[in-house]
């Protein structure tokens, strides 16, 4: 039987693991990377005799292979993946490659503007701490593919990105959630939101009457589009303030779960995240993991050791009694409206970086009742500066996180809360987002170092 050829595209966590599992199977593997291969993957596919390139595509080997696993962040439109395309070559993502190997294993997939990253990593850990045989991946933990490669888990919990849904034809998802859809990477989706919408409800391709679907009805355009839409799995709907037949709900001070075979509350001051968001993502892990086969008991148990993955709603430090959190990863404006939603005090706002095509009407109310002052983090402060310079009575600037924390010191009073939600992507001042929060972190450590020392 002659050999089958796959190239893989992108040779980081994702592309190295497709390589791993497709080698292990018999393909001849060529793995190309427009970039440079960060040393540990370079390792690994010299120790495995795995054929690579960096800092190119070889096109025309890359086109005589039978099937292509390419990065999420390749965009479907450009030239070599057309002409793949057009030579009739298939063209999957990693998640799919490792479903297609996942013998026997049941799948969680959770997607969402925001919030996916933190209810995935919940569910991860309510599950395990649940003693579930469960594995992560996805955006977050080690390649589907990588792990899937000897022996797999009775469940994966998976955060998947649009751009991930996109490339996915033979995927089943047993567990489904959609946390919410609000105007994102549209430049990938030709400007046009219906089709970012598309690709997040894609999320449902191939499931039946026995999975479930859970998805927050309070999200406007969600919850229009479960209207219109047949929608076959199980829905468990999750609301705020508003009781529903099947699902889960908050109300007066506690979260509601009725499921099938479950009836079960707890407190929201149980609850290690706080704000209206993130009850959203507590009940979207808590219900996956009952509907799992965890005891409510040991979900529990496990909700007290929870901690939240750096840059979401972070708190570094209290100094002089003015708190300094870091809410990094708010890169748009939906993320900040959760941000600021969650504090009853008044706010220093610093915000700014690179505009996506902010909108910020979803924010002036908000913005109108909590914020004092706005320091605006970035090169081109024109749009922060003209769209809220009516609403709060002092903006500031800096290019500089270190200058950001003195001017907000001194902007805060006891009682307010210094925020980095910066509404924008990171690139003009930093290589990432975790970047800008690791120097903001440091920032406000050096700055209460300094002070403690006066």
């Amino acid at each position: 039987m002659q050999q089958k050829n796959i190239a893989i595209l992108g040779a980081g966590e994702s592309g190295v693991g497709a390589a791993l599992l497709a080698h292990a199977h018999g393909y001849g593997v060529f793995v190309s990377d427009k970039s440079k291969i960060k040393d540990r993957y370079r390792k690994e596919l010299q120790e495995n005799n795995i054929d690579y390139e960096e800092e190119n595509h070889d096109e025309i080997r890359i086109l005589q292979s039978e099937l292509i696993v390419k990065s999420p962040g390749i965009p479907d439109d450009i030239a070599l993946i057309q002409k793949a395309k057009a030579k009739q070559i298939e063209v999957i993502g990693e998640l799919e490659f490792g479903f297609r190997y996942a013998r026997h294993s049941r799948m969680i997939l959770i997607t969402g503007t925001n919030g996916k990253t933190t209810t995935t990593l919940l569910t991860y850990h309510l599950m395990k701490e649940a003693g579930l045989d469960v594995g992560l991946a996805g955006n977050v933990g080690t390649s589907l593919a990588r792990q899937v490669m000897n022996s797999s888990h009775q469940w994966y919990v998976i955060e998947a990105s649009s751009f991930q849904l996109d490339n996915m034809s033979q995927f089943k998802a047993d567990v489904a959630v959609i946390l919410n859809i609000t105007p994102d990477h549209l430049d990938r989706y030709n400007y046009h939101f219906p089709n970012y919408i598309n690709s997040k409800f894609s999320i449902l391709r191939n499931m039946t009457a026995d999975n479930v679907f859970i998805y927050f009805q309070g999200a406007e355009v969600l919850n229009r589009e479960v209207s219109h839409r047949n929608v076959s799995p199980l829905h468990l709907p999750i609301s705020i303030n508003q009781p529903v037949k099947a699902g889960s709900w908050m109300t007066n001070g506690l979260l509601h779960f009725s499921l099938p075979g479950v009836e079960y509350q707890i407190p929201v001051e149980k609850v290690p995240l706080q704000g209206n968001h993130n009850y959203v993502n507590v009940m979207a892990a808590v219900t996956i993991a009952l509907q799992a086969g965890a005891q409510s008991d040991a979900v529990a148990e496990a909700l007290k050791s929870f901690v939240n993955v750096p840059h979401r709603m972070e708190k570094i430090a209290v100094i002089d009694q003015v708190a300094f959190v870091n809410d990094s990863k708010a890169t748009n404006v939906d993320a900040v409206y959760y941000a600021l939603e969650s504090f009853k005090n008044s706010l220093v706002w610093i915000a700014g970086g690179e505009d996506k095509g902010n909108d910020y009407h979803q924010i002036k109310e908000l913005v109108t009742q909590k914020v004092k002052a706005l320091i605006c983090l970035g090169k081109d402060n024109d749009k922060l500066k003209d769209f809220f310079g009516g609403i709060v009575s002092q903006i500031e600037e800096t290019t500089s996180t270190k200058e950001a924390i003195a001017m907000a010191y001194q902007l805060a009073t006891a009682g307010d809360t210094v925020l980095l939600s910066p509404a924008c992507a990171s690139f003009d001042l930093f290589k990432n987002y975790e970047d800008r929060g690791n120097q903001f972190r440091q920032s406000v450590l050096s700055f209460k170092q300094e002070k403690e020392k006066s």
